[in-house]
């Protein structure tokens, strides 16, 4: 009696098919490119989507080709993001803010072989077109009248996507064909290349919708602030129309007044790094007028969630945060910080404290922590160990690595430093090559710069080990001010040192204008090293 079930093979393009069937007049609402709030829906973005896949075959695209992206988050980059798998092209999301070198390195390493790109992104494209290898098309996401002046031949998307009827099919492949591809920020030398499948990528928007983790239902209005060209878009363009829910998709504009605009049009889950809401908090505590009017939820992940951020979002605007973590590699939800049964019968300040965790697992993602020496660490909430990972959508390989990305079993190490209470919870303590390594015990980086974030007069804080002579490390802080303060270095120290034992608190606060940071908008301790090195910092006697 084996496999009497139907062979029904898990691609994308079923997501889209089922939204548009089941929820088709479910608002689309999106910031264009050219200025205005459009309103749309699923089925006009399933007709959209189909006209792209149209558009692409007729230039010649076959199954297998690569397709690199590089747009805000709008509308018309759902109907791409969609089009592209719909050919049986690979969609190579594009990251603008990677440097000249980074961005000809990953367009000629995936292999693109066309190129959609927002109006305004043209001229990083002009400045590295003639050293791409083997694109035959520039693709233009916008209408006529607001193309932009080149001297490439670039062709006008709604041109193109207007000669097209949508009467057509998706191509039906295997799950297991490529979908899309990510590249890593590429920290410590060259980005690498993270593949999706079709069956990846459905499984993982199904893991994300679940109770536990998002909980989108089809009653839910949801805004990805964190941008497609991030791991995977933090898989929303998936699960927000798995679920049947409604989406807002924000543009270019990041600045707190557009957030906020956005966020009002109904949304009830957005989702972004802590620095984008850190600056939307500070916005709103210089317009106490303001209000969230149906806003219920805030995922937080990409780098740690400081207290304050959770503490006020929830105390003043009564706001749910769920913290989160994962990875470009684990397409990207590892965890989130929802409430078991254990941690809700908690006091508010314990259940806080649990807050400051990433949170747990969601079916399809295992993980463990072990010593340097691979042994596994207990899970106990005390144990600090590097972590791993395995599961369904998490990489097995890297692009034209040719080697496994993980061990023997299938475990992958993420690089963080964690522990693991028994209920599952995880705390990222550090990256393993952040961590603080003082006396022969570790300090975390994290911990420390969230602490230094609940001071009014810090923005921003990065935590790194300055080399001692006899401790081989000792921690320093550096720390950029809230505008308009001159933070006192004592009260800052003194503020740590609630939360941490004396051999702990740094030895030093220093002042900067900027933080250094990675494409991706994480702090790039390397660099800030680097910097301090230049400088010729040394500790205080």
């Amino acid at each position: 009696m084996h496999n009497l079930m139907q062979d029904w093979p898990l691609r994308v393009g079923s997501i889209l098919d089922h939204a548009a069937r089941y929820h088709a007049n479910r608002p689309v609402i999106s910031r264009s490119v050219e200025g205005p709030i459009t309103r749309t829906t699923w089925t006009d973005i399933h007709l959209g989507a189909r006209r792209c896949t149209q558009a692409l075959r007729r230039l010649g695209v076959q199954p297998g080709d690569v397709v690199g992206v590089m747009a805000w988050n709008t509308a018309r980059h759902l109907e791409v993001w969609y089009g592209v798998p719909g050919a049986g092209a690979v969609l190579h999301t594009l990251n603008p803010r990677l440097f000249a070198e980074q961005m000809t390195y990953v367009i000629n390493h995936a292999g693109d072989s066309v190129l959609m790109v927002d109006p305004d992104l043209v001229p990083i494209i002009e400045g590295i077109a003639d050293r791409l290898e083997k694109i035959r098309h520039i693709i233009v996401l916008t209408d006529r009248a607001h193309m932009p002046e080149t001297t490439l031949d670039m062709l006008c998307y709604e041109e193109l996507v207007a000669a097209e009827d949508g009467d057509t099919a998706w191509h039906m492949g295997d799950e297991r064909d490529a979908c899309g591809i990510c590249y890593t920020s590429g920290t410590t030398g060259n980005p690498k290349g993270v593949v999706y499948t079709h069956r990846s990528n459905v499984i993982h928007a199904l893991s994300s919708q679940s109770p536990d983790m998002l909980g989108l239902g089809a009653a839910d209005t949801v805004m990805p602030v964190v941008p497609l060209f991030h791991a995977n878009g933090w898989s929303i363009g998936y699960t927000a129309p798995l679920a049947g829910a409604s989406i807002v998709m924000p543009g270019r504009d990041m600045t707190p007044p557009a957030i906020y605009e956005m966020l009002e049009q109904g949304v009830t889950l957005t989702a972004a790094v802590p620095t984008v809401w850190l600056g939307l908090l500070g916005w709103l505590r210089e317009n106490p007028e303001k209000r969230f009017s149906t806003l219920k939820r805030v995922v937080i992940g990409g780098s740690s969630c400081p207290r304050a951020v959770i503490e006020t979002f929830q105390d003043t605007y009564g706001v749910q945060v769920l913290h989160a973590w994962g990875m470009t590699e684990m397409s990207p939800l590892g965890t989130v910080c929802s409430f078991k049964p254990e941690v809700a019968a908690l006091p508010d300040d314990k259940r806080l404290d649990v807050q400051e965790t990433v949170g747990h697992p969601p079916y399809t993602v295992e993980l463990k922590i072990t010593d340097d020496a691979g042994n596994r660490l207990p899970e106990d909430g005390a144990a600090q160990g590097r972590l791993w990972c395995r599961g369904p959508a998490i990489v097995g390989e890297y692009l034209h690595m040719g080697e496994k990305a993980h061990d023997a079993d299938g475990w992958f190490d993420t690089g963080d430093v964690a522990t693991i209470d028994p209920n599952g919870y995880v705390r990222i303590t550090d990256r393993s090559k952040d961590v603080i390594k003082s006396g022969g015990e570790w300090i975390s980086s994290i911990d420390l710069e969230n602490v230094a974030v609940g001071h009014p007069d810090v923005a921003e804080a990065a935590a790194i080990g300055v080399p001692h002579p006899k401790w081989d490390e000792r921690p320093v802080l550096v720390v950029v001010p809230t505008p308009g303060t001159e933070p006192d270095k004592q009260a800052i120290l003194d503020l740590v040192a609630t939360r941490f034992a004396k051999w702990q608190v740094p030895d030093d606060v220093l002042f900067v204008e900027e933080l250094p940071h990675t494409a991706t908008g994480k702090i790039s301790k390397l660099t800030l090293r680097q910097q301090l090195n230049e400088r010729g910092y040394a500790l205080p006697a």
